[in-house]
């Protein structure tokens, strides 16, 4: 079990609520030793290949190109923090 809070669950729902069988997670650099562990427990938890895009990742707007013609049905993106800002009466989640 990872002991950072990555909130796979949110992945893990995502994943099963789309279908989707393969899915590309994509790192910061500080993540990617937790690269196993992360597909250990959505594959788990889920009937997704889960594969790994190991290029550089500099932010949200660092989308990898290609991905449609792999296959991806899904993309998940990790960062350290939420990049959209608050907007009163509106709760990101």
């Amino acid at each position: 079990m990872l002991t950072l809070n990555l909130e796979l669950e949110q992945a893990i729902d995502k994943i099963n609520a789309e279908h989707a069988k393969l899915v590309c997670i994509q790192l910061p650099d500080g993540l990617k030793p937790k690269a196993e562990d992360i597909k250990k427990e959505l594959e788990e938890k889920t009937s997704a290949t889960i594969i790994f895009w190991a290029g550089s990742c500099y932010g949200a707007c660092d989308v990898p190109v290609g991905l449609e013609r792999m296959g991806v049905d899904l993309l998940i993106q990790f960062g350290h923090t939420h990049w959209m800002p608050k907007i009163k009466g509106y709760e990101y989640g």
